[in-house]
């Protein structure tokens, strides 16, 4: 396994390649993906004149769900370490804060003390969980709260392997595949690790729930191939390739993706999630702070 400085090294040539993806199906992801965060906004209860942190944020989608739950009086400040997402997100929306930051890097978030922090699918992908976690949880008031999701194993969420097997072999050469506990979709299948890592990180009151949801798009073979190409593995090596390549990956795809499409209605993706939640504790101390 690679140590910490090569994984977040790769973690960022990874979404740098990736944003290009995730910005253009910005508003699929918006509107089909919402499943993947809507437990957590739900347990989050987000309540107007609060501030809250989006860890992950990606092109704004989640951070501007926030902003309208805590209204005028309120903030939603969106953080990630791609630069291109959250530039896009500052075009979709001008008026909310974004940060581009490497969260396992920081002292705390900068905006903070926040009253909540919410994360959709985020954690798992991050090179020292722990060190993201305590970042995050220094970033919070005292009796500040979290709640977020990640995939929890592959079997329960067999639709991601299927869009990349399908594209590869039309493909050229992909980013090495995770090994063990490095970040990606499955780091936080066994549950004990999410707890353990959030422990280490001070976080109190840790509940993990499993969380089964479905991923409707629409019956449209070549454009639902092509999106889940686009923002997962294989998004980069796509745009790379030649469009006499392009056509056959998004054939691949489309072809082990059938088992997930009822014809004239559309796809159904079965997605299996942890829904994690925890807090800061009353007795929480931010960084200058001093008990006495």
């Amino acid at each position: 396994m690679a140590d910490t400085a090569a994984l977040r090294s790769r973690n960022a040539a990874f979404w740098a390649g990736a944003a290009a993806g995730w910005i253009r199906h910005a508003e699929r992801q918006d509107e089909t993906g919402r499943p993947l965060g809507a437990a957590a906004m739900d347990r989050l209860a987000a309540r107007p004149a609060e501030r809250i942190l989006d860890v992950g944020c990606g092109c704004g989608g989640t951070t501007a769900e926030l902003a309208r739950a805590v209204g005028e009086t309120g903030a939603a400040v969106g953080v990630d370490i791609a630069e291109a997402m959250v530039t896009a997100a500052r075009q979709r929306f001008p008026d909310i804060r974004f940060h581009v930051a490497d969260i396992e890097t920081l002292d705390v978030v900068p905006g903070a003390p926040f009253d909540a922090a919410f994360s959709r699918m985020t954690l798992m992908l991050l090179a020292d969980p722990v060190a993201g976690c305590a970042t995050i949880r220094r970033s919070l008031r005292p009796g500040g709260r979290l709640a977020a999701t990640v995939f929890r194993d592959g079997g329960v969420n067999p639709w991601l392997s299927a869009a990349m097997l399908g594209a590869a072999p039309h493909l050229g050469p992909l980013p090495p595949l995770p090994v063990g506990d490095e970040p990606g979709p499955f780091s936080f299948a066994d549950p004990a690790r999410l707890v353990r890592v959030l422990t280490r990180a001070g976080w109190t009151a840790v509940t993990i729930t499993p969380y089964d949801v479905e991923l409707d798009a629409p019956d449209d073979a070549d454009a639902v191939a092509e999106w889940l190409i686009e923002v997962g593995p294989a998004g980069a090596a796509y745009r790379a390739a030649p469009l006499a390549g392009q056509a056959p990956a998004r054939a691949g795809a489309a072809r082990l993706l059938g088992r997930f499409r009822e014809p004239g209605v559309g796809y159904r993706l079965p997605t299996g999630l942890w829904l994690v939640t925890a807090t800061t504790g009353a007795d929480h101390q931010q960084p200058g702070q001093d008990k006495n």
